[in-house]
């Protein structure tokens, strides 16, 4: 049976797997999507002036129809640019878009948008509005619940209400704050505590506002207590180091019947697409490299993983060579 859920959680996407850099390509979704039919998938972070300035626009936004539904997520600053890059990204048929207030990044906050843009509600909202004017698709939001010194919960619920006016269709509220000086994009990740009592409060606060929560969900049996207080659940760094552990996700939290994967199944299943992107001239790396994180705590993983890393290093990667481990994956009932 599917948990029973607030009516307003009926209209949003329950489970999503977050936009991470150098993670969240398109290989990785099609991963992803062998695992989760329903669960949201996005984009890493794509520069919105990157996308309009550029002569390959595909290269940043192509994605595969498989992928649905799927998030575009846009960083930036200009109203103008970001209308400009929701009118491409409802051209290409994108489900989504999500605006980040929420990157660390040094490099993004000098470019004045990323976590540093929490610090002008105003100017976020003027954005959320032109995103809204360049296209007809949901527009949603990730944010932090504050910034250095800026950690109040009235701070915190001054900016959701200022932004709220402006219509994003959703919040996704990364349950820590962001430390923009000392600390690096992966020490953003750990060091500032968890505080899932703030995004509560948050949510009680304004519960007419749809908030999704994110920061350090490691099994699907938390993100369903999650469920039970917000109207979804952002997964990060557990759905990309560990992907076969969330395989139950259509079942425990969409109440949908269905056959058991397996690391050699989901494999299997993708060497048509594995071989398309070989003949157009892509590395079986470009995907191998995601795979990997399928072979874990299983006799042998370590040994099948560095002979994967192996043959990619001497260009001797074939996909004859992955149909023969990943069928003595399958013998060994993995």
């Amino acid at each position: 049976m599917e948990i029973s859920l607030s009516n307003s959680t009926k209209n949003i996407h329950k489970i999503s797997i977050a936009p991470m850099m150098d993670c969240t390509d398109k290989h990785f979704r099609m991963i992803m999507r062998k695992i989760s039919s329903r669960a949201l998938l996005y984009t890493e972070m794509i520069v919105a002036q990157s996308l309009i300035y550029t002569d390959k626009k595909e290269k940043f936004i192509d994605f595969n129809e498989e992928e649905h539904p799927i998030a575009i997520q846009f960083g930036g600053d200009d109203p103008q640019i970001l209308k400009e890059a929701a009118f491409i990204a409802a051209d290409k048929g994108y489900d989504e878009i999500n605006f980040n207030v929420g990157c660390p990044s040094p490099r993004v906050c000098s470019g004045n948008f990323g976590a540093s843009l929490m610090k002008e509600p105003f100017k976020v909202a003027k954005c959320i509005e032109a995103i809204k004017t360049g296209c007809n698709l949901p527009v949603t939001i990730k944010h932090r619940i504050g910034v250095d010194e800026d950690d109040s919960f009235e701070k915190l619920n001054d900016f959701v209400n200022e932004v709220a006016n402006a219509g994003p269709n959703r919040f996704i509220v990364h349950a820590r704050k962001a430390i923009l000086k000392g600390l690096n994009p992966k020490q953003n990740r750990t060091i500032p505590p968890l505080k899932y009592d703030v995004v509560r409060k948050l949510k009680k606060n304004n519960p007419d506002l749809l908030i999704e929560v994110n920061g350090g969900f490691l099994s699907i049996e938390k993100c369903i207590e999650a469920l039970h207080d917000f109207d979804g659940v952002m997964v990060g760094r557990s759905a990309y180091k560990n992907p076969l552990q969330w395989t139950e996700i259509d079942q425990k939290i969409y109440g949908e019947k269905i056959n058991q994967k397996s690391a050699s199944k989901i494999i299997f299943s993708l060497m048509p697409y594995i071989e398309n992107h070989v003949k157009k001239g892509g590395d079986t790396w470009d995907i191998c490299k995601h795979l990997i994180n399928l072979v874990v705590g299983i006799p042998k993983a370590k040994i099948w993983r560095n002979s994967i890393s192996h043959k990619s290093i001497n260009k001797e990667l074939t996909i004859e060579y992955l149909i023969k481990i990943t069928s003595e994956l399958k013998n060994m009932g993995y």
